[in-house]
């Protein structure tokens, strides 16, 4: 898991990158959760996913934003996430120039930033969001939705309930041309105790199959 340091608005943005073997292999970005309740990129959900992918053959990259570990900066409240985030993905498209296709994935606060991304980026994909916080950030901004993608959460998520999830899935899947695979994984709380290789599995059978899918669509 080679180190990279890149540049972001604010300076040096920490990350951790993994080049698979084909230069056409997909790409796909990691967003962690919330840095000021503990969140990087050593997430065991984000640390989880990235070799998950890794052994499927994306490049993956995940990365710290902004005044965590040893990235530069301070926390902007979103705003800023979200220029590293761009930052980050100008960084893995030009070391895989190349590449398929393009994914971004988020767990909570991560999912908010991954989603304002697929807004600015129309590059990208398609998404995998893990327990969107939708009862605690705007997402008025997908209107529309750029991309079909993944939404995951758990029944028993006491940090962001999940009839709020239910919701935005619903405002979403309204929109023409938009699929999102909504999928609830039994008893599994915020942070997926107990149910973190239930969760990566779903994440790596929806991915696998879309990114056939987009390959197939564009021969």
């Amino acid at each position: 898991m080679p180190e990279v340091i890149f540049n972001g608005p604010e300076g040096r943005l920490e990350g951790r990158f993994h080049s698979a073997a084909r230069p056409e292999a997909p790409v796909a970005l990691l967003l962690h959760p919330n840095p000021q309740q503990g969140g990087s990129m050593n997430n065991k959900i984000i640390f989880s996913l990235y070799q998950r992918l890794q052994r499927r053959g994306f490049s993956v990259m995940r990365f710290n934003f902004r005044g965590v570990g040893r990235s530069q900066g301070t926390h902007d409240r979103g705003e800023g996430e979200l220029s590293d985030a761009a930052s980050a993905l100008d960084w893995l498209q030009t070391i895989n120039p190349n590449a398929r296709s393009c994914w971004v994935a988020g767990y909570s606060f991560g999912a908010w930033i991954g989603m304002q991304l697929l807004m600015r980026r129309p590059e990208i994909a398609g998404f995998v969001s893990i327990a969107p916080p939708a009862s605690m950030y705007d997402f008025s901004f997908l209107a529309p939705c750029p991309s079909s993608g993944l939404m995951i959460n758990g029944s028993a998520d006491k940090v962001i309930p999940p009839d709020s999830v239910v919701k935005l899935v619903k405002k979403l899947s309204q929109q023409r041309d938009i699929v999102v695979d909504h999928r609830v994984i039994d008893g599994a709380n915020h942070y997926f105790s107990d149910h973190l290789a239930v969760l990566v599995n779903h994440v790596d059978e929806y991915l696998t199959r879309a990114v056939k899918a987009t390959v197939a669509a564009a021969e």
